[in-house]
């Protein structure tokens, strides 16, 4: 097997003095980059509702990991969600959270929708 060398055992141009950063996966500048958008992320399609408190200052938050869609399907999830309980929350790295203690609604709601689900923590 070959061993490449310079530009190709980078996996290609990285930084570009007209553009900047460049996305090694579409090779377009990370500005006009649109490839995290369109990922879905990794897991085996369980979703997982779980309750934490911990690094929020007390406040409880209920989080659901593991759902398999992409970047916009998700905030439309996250948007019927916090619509059905009534409360805020946000999608942070594929993870919805929703403020309060809503376990036992969201796993209702989520397989209502179609989801495979699962209580995880405590």
């Amino acid at each position: 097997m070959l061993k490449k060398s310079g530009l190709q055992a980078l996996g290609g141009l990285v930084y570009s003095t007209d553009s900047g950063r460049m996305c090694p996966i579409c090779k377009q500048p990370v500005a006009d980059c649109r490839c995290a958008e369109q990922q879905i992320p990794d897991g085996d399609g369980i979703a997982r509702v779980r309750r934490e408190t911990k690094g929020r200052g007390g406040k409880t938050v209920t989080t659901v990991t593991g759902v398999l869609l992409g970047a916009d399907e998700l905030k439309a999830l996250a948007k019927r969600l916090k619509n059905r309980c009534g409360c805020g929350g946000s999608v942070k790295d594929g993870i919805i959270e929703i403020q309060g203690d809503k376990a036992e609604l969201l796993a209702e709601l989520l397989t209502a929708e179609g989801f495979k689900v699962k209580r995880a923590g405590g």
